[in-house]
């Protein structure tokens, strides 16, 4: 165990460099400034490398970093959250912000989601990997998934066009939000009746019997279609979340501050015991439980999802009342906060490339299993960075030659 207690004590040094006390009876007032949320972003970016690392089944076996493995739909809640409340923002600070919207922000998340289609497709030549000519096809076209990490962009692209689309009108902000959480639980929806994949597609538990032909064919594999994990869906509701936030901030504000030693303890409490009723649920239902031979298992999944929701608002507001009492920003949470979604994006690649080469045996460069992970960790950190890079210039690069001249 001794990675997982490095790694732990890495990240609480991280977490200590930079480190601000509001002081007895005082609270920050820029706990959701760019500075102070960019770093919580690169938090999080690292927390989400860290998780996709756990979820490797040699760390899992191993027992390695084990806090990391559950809590990605945590991480990804504060990137929504952000979104949500950068988004109002934006709106209430900008004047006709709207009237280049789609424009300047889609964009954003759609060209780094089809570069990332290049990216992986050209690893997957180099890699010699097998793909159908129609998976080629739906894979560049971005209806079926060529990096399976890249559902975060689609999901937010969703969520942009019903803002601009709910906000381009004059109508009450309530309603407004109404109409987002009714969007929001229809995509919840959408993955429960999906599942993981085409389950309707043959006959009744198919996928039990992994050398059916069915079962063989490439369309019927997991995380292959859009919403086809949850994944997709259970943080997607801190979006709503960070609007309502920006929206009321004053008012929210003044209101958690007011006897905040209690408020925060009731906050614990709730994110705890939501914690509690989602971990149960799962383990009695779950969102997987068709593998048990329970066919689609649709209502098994609707309750996960809405047991889950709780836990994600509760978390994110635990952590907006954290940040107005304890903030840090140092300049590698900085640095992971910029390139967030660059990381994200990249970094199915480096666990593809470096898992034969250091965790599978035989075929491992060392023989020693832990000094493997050790290395695992180090040069998947280090090539995400590197990709991550390479990916954000050239995202840049197309967004300001083919885009920004147009958005004027």
């Amino acid at each position: 165990m001794y990675l997982t207690y490095t790694i732990y004590a890495l990240c609480l040094l991280l977490f200590l460099w930079g480190i601000s006390f509001a002081g007895r009876g005082k609270y920050h007032t820029d706990y959701l400034s760019r500075d102070v949320t960019m770093s919580l972003r690169g938090f999080v970016a690292i927390g989400v490398i860290l998780h996709h690392i756990s979820q490797e089944e040699v760390f899992q076996s191993a027992g390695e970093i084990s806090m990391f493995v559950s809590a990605g739909y945590q991480y990804v809640a504060i990137f929504f959250f952000c979104s949500g409340y950068g988004l109002l923002k934006s709106l209430d600070t900008r004047p006709d912000y709207l009237k280049t919207f789609l424009k300047k922000r889609l964009p954003v998340v759609i060209i780094p989601y089809y570069t990332s289609i290049l990216f992986y497709g050209i690893y997957n030549v180099i890699a010699g990997n097998h793909l159908e000519p129609l998976q080629w096809v739906t894979n560049i076209i971005g209806v079926t998934m060529m990096n399976e990490y890249a559902w975060y962009p689609v999901i937010l692209t969703i969520l942009y066009i019903a803002f601009y689309l709910m906000f381009r009108k004059e109508s009450p902000r309530t309603r407004k939000f109404i109409y987002m959480f009714i969007i929001i639980i229809a995509l919840g929806m959408i993955f429960c009746v999906n599942g993981h994949f085409l389950w309707w597609a043959g006959e009744p538990n198919w996928w039990m019997n992994p050398f059916s032909e069915v079962s063989e064919k490439w369309y019927m594999q997991q995380k292959v279609f859009w919403l086809s994990g949850e994944w997709w869906v259970n943080s997607a509701i801190a979006f709503l979340l960070g609007m309502i936030w920006e929206t009321h901030e004053e008012k929210l504000t003044a209101f958690l501050q007011k006897m905040y030693p209690l408020k925060l303890a009731i906050v614990i409490v709730l994110t705890y015991a939501s914690q509690i009723l989602t971990s149960y649920t799962q383990a009695a239902f779950g969102y997987w439980s068709e593998f048990a031979g329970n066919g689609p298992a649709i209502g098994d999944k609707i309750i996960c999802y809405f047991t889950q929701l709780p836990h994600v608002i509760f978390f994110t507001v635990f952590i907006m009342m954290f940040t107005m009492k304890i903030r840090t920003v140092n300049p590698v949470t900085s640095f992971f906060g910029r390139y967030s979604l660059d990381t994200y994006m990249m970094n199915l690649m480096p666990l593809l490339i470096f898992r034969p080469v250091f965790l599978d045996f035989p075929g491992r460069v060392v023989k020693n299993a832990l000094l493997g992970r050790v290395l695992f960790v180090i040069c998947v950190f280090a090539a995400t960075i590197i990709l991550a890079l390479f990916y954000h210039a050239l995202n840049s690069f197309i967004k300001r030659t083919f885009f920004e001249k147009n958005a004027r």
